[in-house]
């Protein structure tokens, strides 16, 4: 595979990886904040569906092509924008992993709401601001991530 190649498929993945996130994250927010119990359990159904099908891929191909692409052009690790992105990305990591397992407790507990007929418990809110704030984190660190890869020739990189 060409370099180019191999940059286009990893931007294009970042790009999938960036929009699923934030477009699920502010789809759910939504959900949540209109307090309909169906409405929310839909919602956090497709959150869940959404991660295993765009964002788990691309969770995978992200470190992975990106490593590829600095072997190919024999930077070091220690590259200053290389690491910071490493970092970054591992912290976005760190707080991506709870929130998928409150994701499918929420929907659990959505689903189990909507068949007893009832509001969603308490259990569910609490989650639910955790899931946000786990979310400010990893979303900051996405967005520098996508600044390093973009910024990186000024930052002893190459394009």
């Amino acid at each position: 595979m060409s370099y180019l190649t191999l940059k286009t498929l990893h931007i294009l993945s970042m790009v999938l990886l960036f929009g699923t996130g934030l477009g699920s994250a502010f789809y759910k927010w939504m959900a949540d904040r209109s307090g309909h119990t169906a409405h929310m359990a839909i919602t956090n159904r497709h959150v869940v569906l959404a991660d295993w099908i765009f964002t788990t891929p691309t969770v995978i191909f992200q470190p992975l092509s990106g490593l590829w692409m600095v072997h190919r052009l024999g930077l070091p690790l220690s590259t200053p924008w290389i690491a910071a992105s490493l970092a970054l990305f591992g912290l976005a990591g760190a707080c991506w992993l709870p929130v998928v397992v409150l994701q499918i407790r929420m929907r659990q507990l959505s689903a189990q709401a909507v068949r007893l007929g009832r509001p969603v418990p308490r259990a569910y809110w609490r989650m639910a601001r955790w899931w946000f704030w786990l979310g400010v984190p990893a979303f900051a660190a996405m967005v520098l991530v996508v600044c390093l890869m973009v910024a990186k020739g000024p930052l002893g990189g190459v394009s």
